[in-house]
């Protein structure tokens, strides 16, 4: 079975008719746009037609920009060497810059629109759009002139997407020099880290020295980088109006503040049964003082959960399709129609992520799929954003935009179905090594999360007085580690550098790209209660809800199953059932 992706439903190549097509017709588009916006966007007459008009621009727009920018990032993303996708990428990001103007012109006019409740109301194509509109009109507080924005826009492009393009290469490039079986190796900086898995304690270790020591490579480079982006949000957020890049990513979630406050107390008060956890992991493995970090990842358990791709693939169907049919079937769409790129090599990004490309109906995965459960379950996990998008592809574009929170339900959702069925099917021996591959999962979304978004939080009160040195930056990684993490791990075997590892820092529209993760596997959790309480008669209900998250504020759709996040009691129900785990983990780590 094939184990890279097709591209052909975007684009055959870049060179191709149809690819240079699109890109000179969004040039195009773009500069009718703004020539448009500038002649008419300057009075209020025909409001309701020109609402229409930039409605009808922006999906026709949207939708190029979207597959021209998917095309060349998902090249980019399984050859960080890719020449052409690096130079298409910076032009569409060029592209978008040229759209700053009409954008802003549109803004500017919708902000005088203060009939446009009723304008909507008056026209039926509008009130298919009605969220879209009224949240547009709503950020439009923290709207600059239009001047000050174009230039943002375009001192970006040498700003904080140079950066953070410029991360996206010297860590996709790095190689990782290591011995293993008496052989010096160079290894791509995720085949290394993938050795944190392995069953072999010394290689383990022998991995996570062999990544720390590559960083030493990049450090400045990776310093000046999230230096450059941090400084850029905390300029750019506070000529907007906002109090915090934080309030930004709050509001562009579609939470509010006494949302975040009521799940992060909800995390804390779990951090020391966490602790338990890591601690008694430590202790199995023959530690004394808490669990090196090199041995977080470590395989537990007699029990032989391995799988090959087809095995996965097998696997993970049979358990959808006591979810649902429609679930099984795009799900082997995806594997037929070679949605996923799975293979690990040289200049492949790490990790894992799923694209959903609305304009073409379809989506694309990346994996590293290295034969661990846990490599199973990331793509139960990845397939589950696949159907979010498939969910959401008969909606119109500007309709189909969920925020960070919501985009882990489906995923997590999708991973719980795989991990309770195998479970279910488990003796003893299974069932602790199941327990233990899905508590890691709950351990990095909940207390890494809590490190990294303490680190974050550091890291921009730091920036607002200077630039942090390298030093600084390891300083205040391994401070988040030890304040989220506490007794459970060995405090002599942290990980200093893991501000380097994680893309997520080096966005400059997406600061505190952390505490989504955590919302989502909790809400998640919440609504799969739901569904073993209602059983198949949820089925129907769980497509509306995801179908819905384009256009509705969060606790809009959390409300549509019963759920409120506004309530500390939801989050730490939901971390109840973590906990029960952790308790068994430790009950069976008694016997087996």
């Amino acid at each position: 079975m094939k184990k890279t992706w097709n591209l052909d439903a975007l684009y055959p190549s870049f060179e191709s008719e149809e690819f240079q097509g699109d890109f000179q017709l969004l040039q195009r588009k773009i500069q009718e746009m703004t020539q448009w916006a500038e002649e008419n966007l300057k009075n209020p007459e025909q409001p309701v037609e020109k609402l229409k008009k930039v409605i009808a621009d922006q999906e026709e727009v949207g939708s190029l920009m979207r597959k021209l920018m998917t095309y060349a990032n998902l090249r980019a993303a399984t050859n960080a060497k890719d020449e052409e996708a690096t130079k298409y990428m910076e032009k569409i990001n060029k592209s978008m810059t040229d759209l700053t103007k009409a954008s802003v012109l549109f803004n500017k006019w919708l902000k005088e629109r203060k009939d446009l409740k009723s304008l909507i109301d008056s026209s039926e194509k509008l009130r298919e759009y009605e969220f879209y509109l009224m949240e547009k009109y709503q950020k439009t507080r923290y709207l600059l002139r239009e001047e000050e924005e174009v230039t943002i826009a375009k001192m970006q492009e040498t700003g904080s997407k140079a950066w953070s393009n410029l991360q996206n290469v010297i860590s996709s490039t790095l190689m990782v020099d290591i011995e293993l079986e008496g052989k010096k190796q160079r290894l791509p900086l995720p085949a290394a880290r993938n050795l944190a898995f392995h069953k072999d304690p010394e290689v383990r270790k022998k991995g996570y020295e062999a990544e720390l020591k590559a960083y030493e490579k990049i450090e400045e480079s990776s310093a000046a980088a999230l230096n450059g982006i941090k400084g850029e949000v905390l300029t750019t957020t506070k000529m907007r109006g906002y109090e915090s890049p934080l309030e930004e990513t709050v509001l562009k979630s579609r939470i509010d503040q006494k949302t975040l406050d009521a799940m992060l107390t909800a995390m804390k008060e779990s951090l020391p049964k966490f602790r338990e956890y890591y601690k008694r992991k430590g202790e199995l493995l023959g530690h004394e003082n808490g669990l090196p970090l090199y041995d977080m990842f470590a395989p537990m358990g007699e029990a032989d959960m391995g799988f090959s791709y087809e095995e996965a693939r097998d696997y993970i169907l049979k358990n959808f399709k006591t979810f649902s049919s429609e679930l099984e079937q795009f799900t082997k769409k995806a594997f037929d129609n070679e949605w996923i790129d799975a293979e690990p090599r040289e200049g492949k990004r790490g990790g894992a992520f799923c694209a959903n490309i609305h304009p073409i109906g379809e989506s694309r995965i990346l994996a590293n799929f290295n034969g661990s459960f846990s490599n199973m379950t990331t793509l139960a996990h990845e397939l589950g954003h696949a159907f979010h998008g498939d969910c959401l592809k008969n909606e119109h574009l500007l309709n189909s935009g969920y925020t960070m929170p919501i985009a882990e339900t489906a995923s997590i959702f999708c991973e719980t179905i795989v991990v309770n069925a195998a479970l279910k099917e488990a003796d003893k021996k299974e069932a602790f090594t199941i327990l233990e591959a899905n508590l890691q999962g709950a351990g990095q979304v909940i207390v890494d999360i809590m490190a990294r978004f303490l680190f974050e939080s550091k890291v921009f009160e730091i920036r607002e007085d200077h630039a942090l040195s390298v030093q600084e930056l390891k300083d205040t990684m391994i401070w988040a580690q030890k304040q989220a993490y506490g007794e459970g791990l060995d405090h002599d075997a942290l990980h200093p550098y893991m501000w380097v590892n994680k893309p997520h820092y080096y966005s400059a529209g997406l600061s505190f790209y952390n505490f989504p993760y955590a919302f989502g596997l909790l809400f998640a959790k919440g609504v799969y209660a739901e569904y073993l309480k209602r059983g198949e008669a949820f089925v129907p209900e769980y497509t509306k809800l995801l179908k819905a998250t384009g256009k509705n504020e969060i606790k809009d759709v959390a409300k549509m199953v019963g759920i409120d996040v506004q309530d500390p009691q939801f989050w730490k129900s939901s971390l109840e059932l973590i906990e029960q785990d952790i308790d068994e983990f430790i009950r069976l780590s008694k016997e087996v």
